[in-house]
């Protein structure tokens, strides 16, 4: 079809046109019945938001994507292009590339009314049909919509009452596509009156001048709970216009929250070779975000996004490798004490309340990180609480015992692989309670799991966790408090 490039090819090829919301409707449905309708990298929305995406376009309705940040919102808008047709037709030199069957500019109209069946058609990919606006307070009706230029009717000695004269916005720019606007509720008010003639009316009115367009647009907005209902709303007649609403929301397991974390991660090749992360590390990443997305110090209304956990991994992965540089080693295995390396990923992800302020965000991310562990650790060792008052010994004895002892345990970025083992294995009885537990693991599995012992212990009360400057040290419970270096859930001194 892209060799033709007359009018009246055109008609001889049996082109029919069609809107563009009959068009992704088309593709759709001949999608679904080949089974390979697919949003690619949208992951966890299988059962939930992709199901009414897919009833919203058969529906031929404008979308409304409701949800807090990090949600996939405008990937989804982004990912519709695919249901495009891969070009279409349209008059060559239209601005707003007006189908050749259905011409609605001046221009279009005038080159179809003068050449006749020899108007020239040029090919447009549906790459170049998205247009995408992030809705800001100092948005204007020019910016959308168009406005008046002068200089057109100076050059052209036309009056301001003709079409010519007009510089056409994004919105009528986007004619024969998809037109997404993010942040909805961040628009004035009267900005939204204006899409909302536009959508009801297919109006364009610029300083007075009424110029009556039928533009065939997708619409897609997007905007977050938190702006609707404070910073700003949408007003009633524009929210009624738009047909479908869905509601977007966070993974709601970690399996599924892992796999959106790797794909989105970038983490380099040569990271990948020399960096070993075990799975458990990579699941206490993800558990960060559940529990900050049930933390009492963060504000629940502004969310936690996926952005989160994305940088927490790839800062999880930075700091062991330069950890490995340091040391002068090749490769190295990912450790617990590297967990210090992701604050900076954290702190910058997380809206406090005023009782988060007081604690600060770095003691805030320290609390999360503690909390993940201590979810987490049961389900790789007995409950230490449980274990403590059972009729039996208790697994974790020994361990305990030896930090009652006076010794200190403290591993820093500055150790090898081989100081690191050298240091856990001075605990008695650590190594044969993982191994006893789990026997199958590789030593590095061991000697991780190893770790987790003590920061599990530490989050139940059993043991005392300090941050130092590049390091994480383990000591006495008891005896620290007469020290003064109980420091469980502080972690650095911000002083």
């Amino acid at each position: 079809m892209t060799e033709i490039t007359t009018l009246k090819e055109l008609k001889k090829s049996g082109y029919q046109y069609r809107t563009v919301k009959e068009e992704l409707r088309t593709n759709l449905i001949n999608r679904l019945r080949d089974k390979k309708a697919e949003f690619a990298g949208i992951i966890g929305y299988d059962e939930t938001v992709i199901p009414e995406l897919e009833t919203a376009i058969l529906s031929r309705h404008n979308i409304l994507l409701l949800g807090l940040r990090g949600q996939a919102k405008t990937r989804i808008a982004r990912l519709m292009v695919h249901l495009l047709d891969e070009y279409v037709p349209y008059v060559a030199g239209s601005e707003l590339f007006d189908d050749p069957m259905h011409p609605i500019s001046w221009y279009a109209r005038h080159e179809i009314e003068t050449k006749g069946d020899d108007t020239p058609i040029a090919w447009l990919h549906r790459s170049e049909r998205y247009t995408e606006k992030l809705a800001t307070p100092d948005v204007t009706v020019a910016d959308l919509v168009g406005d008046v230029d002068p200089i057109k009717a100076a050059t052209l000695k036309l009056t301001y009452n003709d079409e010519r004269v007009i510089h056409f916005g994004l919105i009528p720019r986007a004619h024969r596509g998809i037109f997404v606007i993010n942040e909805l509720p961040d628009l004035q008010a009267r900005i939204q009156v204006a899409l909302f003639n536009m959508l009801q009316e297919k109006d364009i009115q610029i300083r007075g001048f009424k110029l009556r367009l039928p533009l065939d647009i997708q619409f897609v907005f997007t905007a977050n709970p938190e702006d609707y209902t404070n910073r700003g709303s949408i007003v009633t007649p524009l929210k009624d216009r738009i047909e479908s609403q869905i509601l977007t929301h966070y993974p709601k397991t970690i399996d599924i929250a892992r796999k959106i974390t790797f794909q989105e991660a970038r983490i380099t090749p040569d990271q990948r070779e020399a960096i070993e992360v075990d799975g458990l590390l990579k699941d206490l990443v993800e558990q960060v975000a559940f529990e900050a997305r049930d933390s009492e110090f963060i504000d629940q209304k502004s969310g936690v996004s996926a952005r989160l956990t994305i940088s927490a991994y790839e800062n999880l992965v930075s700091a062991a490798e330069r950890r490995m540089l340091v040391a002068g080693q090749k490769k190295t295995i990912a450790r617990l004490s590297d967990f210090i390396g992701i604050i900076p990923a954290i702190t910058g992800k997380i809206e406090l309340v005023y009782e988060g302020e007081l604690e600060g965000p770095v003691h805030v991310a320290h609390r999360l990180i503690g909390g993940a562990i201590k979810t987490l650790f049961t389900q790789y060792f007995p409950h230490p609480e449980k274990a403590k008052k059972a009729k039996t010994d208790s697994p974790y004895e020994s361990v305990i015992e030896w930090f009652n002892l006076g010794h200190r345990l403290e591993l820093t970025d500055e150790l090898t692989d081989s100081q690191y083992k050298k240091v856990l294995m001075e605990v008695p009885d650590l190594h044969g309670l993982v191994k006893q537990l789990h026997p199958k693991l590789t030593e590095s599995q061991r000697l991780l799991l190893m770790e987790f012992v003590l920061h599990g212990l530490a989050e139940y009360s059993q043991l005392n966790k300090t941050y130092l400057h590049g390091g994480i040290s383990f000591s006495d419970m008891f005896n620290s408090l007469f020290d003064g270096d109980f420091d469980d859930d502080e972690g650095f001194d911000d002083e």
